[in-house]
């Protein structure tokens, strides 16, 4: 696939997802702390979650990408890792819940609208980076995951996982707010 398209792809996907949670400022501190049941997570929740995953991809991005001694490429190849982790984020109609670490489970935290603001600074941090790697390899150039170190992915991976996990839990959040309606 093409850098430039995939760039551009996940840039305005990035975009939406910046002005879908700027709307969720209008909300009140109640709405978006609220559950569909005690299991379930509130929307400050989806949101804190997102941002727990921001503090660690944001910082490893940049490094990736400031110390990248690979030059543009005009194509992406995903890796086998990669494009299989990305698509598991991809939103489904019916699809398997992900476990998710419990470093990473905000359930139970005292959250509050400062939630928000941070995810969108992890959002125009993200939008910043995603600029910046139009001048080097996607293929090449790896990236750290949180799960583990030891384990690396093409940074055109990386990006696809951050902004499809972003995706995901968007999604999860409109769900809420379809139910509160």
């Amino acid at each position: 696939m093409k850098a430039s398209e995939l760039i551009n792809e996940l840039i305005e996907q990035t975009e939406k997802h910046q002005a879908i949670v700027e709307g969720f400022k209008k909300m009140n501190v109640a709405q978006l702390q609220y559950k569909q049941s005690p299991e379930s997570w509130s929307i400050l929740e989806c949101i804190e979650h997102l941002n727990r995953y921001g503090d660690f991809y944001i910082p490893e991005l940049s490094k990736r990408i400031e110390a990248s001694k690979h030059k543009q490429s005009t194509q992406f190849k995903p890796g086998i890792l990669g494009d299989y982790f990305a698509r598991i984020m991809l939103p489904r109609e019916g699809g398997k819940k992900i476990k998710t670490f419990q470093s990473m489970d905000p359930r139970g935290s005292e959250l509050e609208i400062d939630v928000l603001e941070r995810f969108l600074g992890h959002i125009s941090h993200l939008l910043l980076l995603l600029e910046k790697s139009r001048n080097t390899d996607l293929t090449k150039v790896k990236t750290a995951i949180s799960i583990t170190r030891w384990i690396k992915l093409r940074l055109g991976d990386t990006f696809r996982v951050v902004v499809y996990h972003n995706f995901r839990h968007i999604v999860q959040c409109q769900n809420i707010l379809e139910t509160l309606k």
